[in-house]
Formats: structure tokens, C-alpha cells, sequence
């Protein structure tokens, strides 16, 4: 009994911790957005991710929202769903296998230890292209602010899972939430919000049950581009 409670204290002083690091900085980081997609792009103005962005951001009371990927072919273009203006930002690997390639886990635990090592990423918004994390988020920052931004922007890493079972599959966009909470926050609010974020679809997402129940159908919709509109 006595250790059940040293380690619920030491939990509640961890999670106290990292929540508040992140209470008057740019950034909340909240979590993961969806499973998969359910229409290419989903990033678009009136599809039902966007709308949920949205949502979520009048939610909190923000007039921005930022959404992370992993880069493609779009250009991550910033957008207006309704008022709120939908941030968009990716990161390129410049020595990974993309978004299609195999996950190299213990690469990305080195990573997420001891970070990225300078150089190797680079970050695309409104089709511009970054080679540091700071001026890229600098540039979303000047967007928010002309839209009336007025404290923190909450932020989701996209989720979407082009392969394999998205309940483990962290999809689009994990790496970059992680790196940019690590950056802000440091490694210990990094880690709680990344492993807060992994549950949050599951009790945000209204979509949730039909995302999983028909991944793998979605998945190979997707990747035989049935999904597609425009």
C-alpha cells in the first residue's frame, strides 16, 4: 500500500509538472485527431476532420488550431473552416523513408530521446519550405495573430494511418508533436502529452468506431485513391 502511494504521487507530481510548463506558453499540445482517413485530403475546408478541428478549437475558445503531418505531396496550405483558421504544418526527414516507408523504431527512440539532430528535418507550410522548427512556427504564429489569435494555439498531430492497425499506428504527424512539445516544453511534458494524446481520439473523435471498424477497407480505399476528391 505504502508504494501503490509514493508511485500515485510520483505520477500526480509528473503530470502536474508537464501541465504546468505548457500553461503560458504558444502551444497546447492536446493529442491525436483521427484513425484514418476518410476522404483525401482531409485537410480541406468542410471535410468532417476539418469540420472536428474546428469544433475542437471553439471548443477551447481559440480562433486558431494547428494540425502536424508528416509531409506528402500537398503543400499544407493554412485555411479558414468557418472563423477559425486551421494551421497546417509537416516535417520532412531528410534521411528517412517517408510516409510510405518502414518505421525505424529505434531511430525514432533516439530521437525522441535526445532529439533531432540538426539539419535532418525540414518543415513545409503554405507550400514554404523551413530548415528549423522556430521559423516555421514563427510564421504560423504571425498567421494565428492576424486572425485574432489570444493565447495558446492547441495543436494535434493528424493520426491518420495509411497501413496497419491504427491502435498502434500512431500515423501522420506523431513525430513532429512530439518534437515541437519537446522543444517548448521539455522531455517529461513531451512524453505525458504524447501518451495522453495517444487516447484522445477514442474519446473525441465521434468518427472513432467507424474509423477502426473499417481501417483496413479505408486504408486500401485510400491507397487505390477511392477516396479522392477535390
Amino acid at each position: 500500500m505504502k508504494w501503490a502511494l509514493v508511485v500515485l504521487a510520483v505520477f500526480l507530481l509528473i503530470v502536474g509538472y508537464a501541465y504546468v510548463s505548457t500553461i503560458n506558453g504558444p502551444i497546447t499540445p492536446e493529442g491525436r485527431l483521427a484513425f484514418v482517413k476518410l476522404a483525401n485530403p482531409d485537410m480541406y475546408p468542410g471535410h468532417l476532420h476539418s469540420q472536428m478541428l474546428a469544433r475542437f478549437a471553439n471548443e477551447s475558445g481559440s480562433k486558431s488550431i494547428l494540425v502536424v503531418h508528416f509531409a506528402g505531396s500537398s503543400n499544407y496550405r493554412n485555411y479558414k473552416e468557418g472563423d477559425v483558421e486551421i494551421l497546417e504544418l509537416a516535417f520532412v526527414d531528410t534521411q528517412g523513408t517517408g510516409a510510405e516507408g518502414a518505421t525505424n523504431y529505434w531511430d525514432s527512440l533516439q530521437i525522441a530521446l535526445y532529439g533531432v539532430p540538426d539539419g535532418r528535418y525540414q518543415y513545409k507550410t503554405d507550400g514554404k519550405v523551413f530548415n528549423n522548427l522556430d521559423d516555421a512556427l514563427d510564421y504560423l504564429y504571425g498567421i494565428a495573430e492576424k486572425n485574432g489569435q489570444e493565447g495558446p494555439i492547441p495543436m494535434y498531430w493528424h493520426g491518420t494511418a495509411r497501413k496497419d492497425n491504427p491502435m498502434f499506428a500512431q500515423g501522420c504527424g506523431f513525430p513532429l508533436f512530439f518534437d515541437i512539445v519537446r522543444k517548448q516544453y521539455g522531455i517529461i511534458p513531451a512524453f505525458v502529452y504524447t501518451f495522453k494524446g495517444m487516447l484522445l481520439p477514442y474519446f473525441k473523435d465521434p468518427y472513432a468506431s467507424f474509423e477502426l471498424q473499417h481501417a483496413s477497407e479505408l486504408q486500401n480505399y485510400y491507397q487505390e485513391g477511392m477516396i479522392n476528391f477535390k
